[in-house]
């Protein structure tokens, strides 16, 4: 399995996250931000998918964003939301960061 495989599911779970963050409280950053989000792990996917370059490292930028936003409030908020997210992000930060830095050295 390569790694487009995990990009298309995290920009799935943002995007439909953020969808349905807007549907349950019409928050305009949660769907702004989800989308976004998974715009960056949908793009990243595709590239990596057509051996295109950047690609796993728009999947780690994407992680790295979520996490940047999601874990700080899952420290403060202790709540499922941004724990589950803080969990997708650290996910994606390992997987995309362990493959860039093995194509690195």
């Amino acid at each position: 399995m390569g790694l487009e495989n995990p990009s298309y599911v995290l920009a799935a779970l943002t995007a439909s996250g953020g969808i349905l963050g807007y549907t349950r409280t019409r928050s305009l950053p949660s769907i702004i931000a989800g989308c976004s989000v998974g715009l960056l792990y949908a793009l990243g996917g595709y590239r990596i998918q057509n051996a295109e370059p950047y690609g796993v490292e728009l999947s780690l930028l994407a992680s790295v964003v979520l996490g940047g936003s999601a874990i700080p409030r899952a420290i403060r908020l202790r709540k499922t939301v941004p724990m589950v997210l803080s969990l997708l992000a650290t996910f994606g930060m390992v997987l995309f960061g362990s493959s860039v830095y093995q194509s690195t050295f």
